[in-house]
């Protein structure tokens, strides 16, 4: 994968980047891609580019042009089918300079414009400039694993993989944090695309062509997510022909993902069933050697290192772990917070940031990873709670309403009665909502909504929206014809998955070590598959992932398939608490830094600081969440707003200047 970053003239005379400018937004994502670096500039248009050379490494130098010059692109990505849609535009009569997937690209759009992204099975943020009739055309993958950020200043369209690339495309461009990115993130975990928490920077949204052209900008969906309605389009066989399917077409997913490289693929292993199965197709195609990662942890709570060795020794692979603490999340987390480019509610992402800076050190540039499966076959404690919610609601009188709650949380049979109690309220809030869109979330966004208690009188006048309703407005109007479960499934993809999952524990940690990740779950047709499939075979009564159990067995050790499920969490507030914390912790939650930061207010964080300082007790998940999200915020104000973000210049090894326009 790539860094991508470009200028586009919108208005005439608008400013285009010389090539030392160009030099400087390449530098700005360098991590991204530190191999080689390539600029095209005409008098209308700028690209830069940092490569990471993963196919075709002797000729897939970009940016990157058609047979006669009047097709430009900058791309950042994997099309995992190219070779197969290589063959294709061959047969219309297009000709081939490499064997690297970017071209593949240009052809394709030549071949059948906009039509061409939905043909392409991978991971993309793409840029395309058409000298001729000055046009450019931005594009995403459909799940939104790769960032693509624009915004337009002074006449021009800037774009880039990161808003570090964007600010350094715009350096005058005015930097501030915007409230309603910040009332979305402190609901949803994260903004929702085309939100950002930057004033005047959007992302395009996942599944989209964005085009300019003529001082006109149309944006259209070229994928959506879509879900059987009253059973039309569903899978019609039984549950283990699901089974059948979805491993064959998760080992057609992961050799591609396999094989598609020019470089050594290794792989994940997090102790669980997803990073395990995904590790097992990947070791058959592999050959002799195989490399796998894992992350410890220093508390008993967070750590899976007996599943993950037993995993890793039934593959036989070259295994390699990194022992995490509270005090490295505490040492790395203003790294980690300059990378995510956001806000964040929890750590995670931090041991995935040494985890890759692991595999880099090894010599390892792609791995592949578990994500998404969760959010394609129903993974979730979010899935199950609402499914014991809705029946609450519909059963208010049955005597096994709080036996259902009980065997989704073993833990509060154990507890205290007023503890228990609780929980019921908690989980039993608007149970006469239960038709409506967001009834699973609500639960969830109700907790992060509550840290808005720490925001200053400023932030919570200026977040005017109800951003919970903004989302829900913007729903499919045949959402209200798909299973429950398909619901929620939607609304975990739109908001968590390319947020936070793909973008703050995925893309940017790996990309931070210049580490390329690729996720068989997201494949096009495992998600077609998946989304097809009865909600029952997904989510049977409340055993999540049920066909994809199935399709695990003889694959996975039965003590993995077995296990309960462990959800990836890290140390949280105690990180930034414990004796012997770092100086800047209290620094960035100073008086002072707050109250210029200008989105909590100071008093608020200094009770909340006192209070988890003092360790009197477990820290609540609200107190936990509060801690990290106040922390990041903060880390976001001191490294994009308060100065701009700086990196030097690269050399370019390609450069195409052209004059005469």
């Amino acid at each position: 994968m790539c860094g991508i970053a470009g200028v586009v003239a919108l208005s005439p005379g608008a400013h285009v980047p010389e090539t030392a400018e160009l030099s400087r937004i390449a530098g700005a994502l360098r991590h991204r891609g530190p191999e080689e670096f390539g600029a095209y500039r005409d008098a209308s248009c700028g690209f830069a580019h940092a490569r990471l050379s993963i196919i075709d490494l002797s000729s897939g130098q970009q940016p990157m042009c058609n047979e006669d010059g009047s097709l430009w692109i900058c791309f950042n990505g994997e099309i995992f089918n190219h070779v197969e849609l290589a063959e294709e535009l061959r047969a219309l009569g297009h000709t081939f300079k490499t064997r690297c997937d970017t071209e593949v690209i240009l052809h394709a759009y030549e071949a059948w414009g906009n039509d061409a992204f939905d043909r392409l099975n991978g991971q993309w943020a793409a840029a395309l400039w058409d000298r001729r009739h000055k046009r450019l055309v931005l594009s995403r993958d459909r799940i939104g694993i790769l960032p693509l950020y624009y915004a337009e200043h002074q006449g021009r369209l800037v774009f880039a993989s990161e808003v570090k690339g964007l600010f350094a495309a715009a350096p005058s461009m005015t930097r501030a944090l915007d409230p309603v990115g910040l009332s979305e993130t402190f609901t949803f975990w994260s903004t929702v695309p085309p939100q950002t928490v930057y004033q005047g920077v959007f992302e395009v949204e996942p599944g989209h062509v964005r085009t300019y052209e003529g001082g006109k900008v149309t944006d259209v969906a070229y994928w959506r997510p879509r879900y059987p309605e009253a059973g039309q389009g569903q899978f019609q066989g039984s549950v283990q022909e699901a089974a059948e399917a979805v491993r064959e077409a998760l080992l057609k997913a992961t050799r591609l993902r396999m094989l598609r490289a020019d470089v050594p693929v290794g792989s994940y292993l997090s102790g669980g069933l997803d990073s395990s199965l995904v590790a097992t197709l990947g070791r058959e195609a592999a050959g002799d050697r195989f490399h796998t990662f894992s992350l410890r942890f220093s508390e008993a709570e967070f750590d899976e290192t007996s599943y993950q060795r037993l995993m890793a020794q039934r593959l036989g692979s070259e295994h390699r772990e990194v022992l995490v603490t509270p005090a490295d999340i505490a040492r790395v987390f203003p790294d980690v917070v300059l990378h995510t480019e956001r806000p964040i509610l929890r750590t995670a992402p931090a041991p995935l940031y040494l985890l890759s800076k692991l595999v880099r050190e090894s010599g390892i540039k792609v791995v592949l990873t578990g994500e998404g499966a969760d959010e394609m076959f129903g993974g979730y404690d979010l899935f199950k709670e609402g499914r014991v919610r809705r029946f609450w609601a519909r059963q208010p009188t049955s005597t096994a309403r709080p036996r259902l709650l009980d065997r989704l949380y073993p833990y509060l049979a154990r507890s205290p009665v007023s503890q228990r109690a609780v929980s019921q309220q908690f989980f039993g809030r608007q149970l006469d909502k239960w038709r409506e869109p967001g009834f699973a979330h609500e639960t969830r966004w109700h907790t992060t909504r509550s840290l808005q208690r720490l925001f200053s009188e400023a932030q919570r006048h200026a977040a005017a929206v109800d951003v919970t309703r903004r989302l829900v407005a913007s729903l499919p109007g045949e959402m209200s014809r798909w299973s429950f479960l398909a619901q929620d499934q939607y609304l975990e993809v739109r908001t968590l998955l390319a947020g936070y999952l793909m973008s703050s524990q995925g893309d940017r940690m790996l990309m931070a070590n210049s580490v390329e990740g690729r996720f068989p779950f997201l494949d096009r047709e495992v998600v077609e598959l998946a989304n097809a499939l009865p909600a029952t075979y997904k989510l049977r009564g409340l055993d999540e992932k049920h066909v994809l159990k199935r399709a695990s067995r003889g694959l996975v050790p039965e003590e993995i398939l077995r296990r309960s499920k462990q959800p990836y969490r890290a140390p949280d507030a105690q990180c930034f608490v414990a004796e012997g914390a770092p100086d800047w912790i209290a620094e960035v939650l100073s008086d002072r830094a707050v109250a210029e930061a200008g989105v909590f207010e100071p008093r608020a964080v200094q009770q909340l600081w006192a209070k988890l300082r003092a360790g009197k007790g477990v820290p609540s998940n609200s107190d936990n969440m509060a801690l990290v999200g106040v922390i990041s915020t903060q880390l976001v104000h001191a490294h994009f707003i308060k100065t701009a973000p700086s990196a030097p210049a690269v050399t370019f090894n390609t450069l195409h200047a052209l004059s005469g326009e």
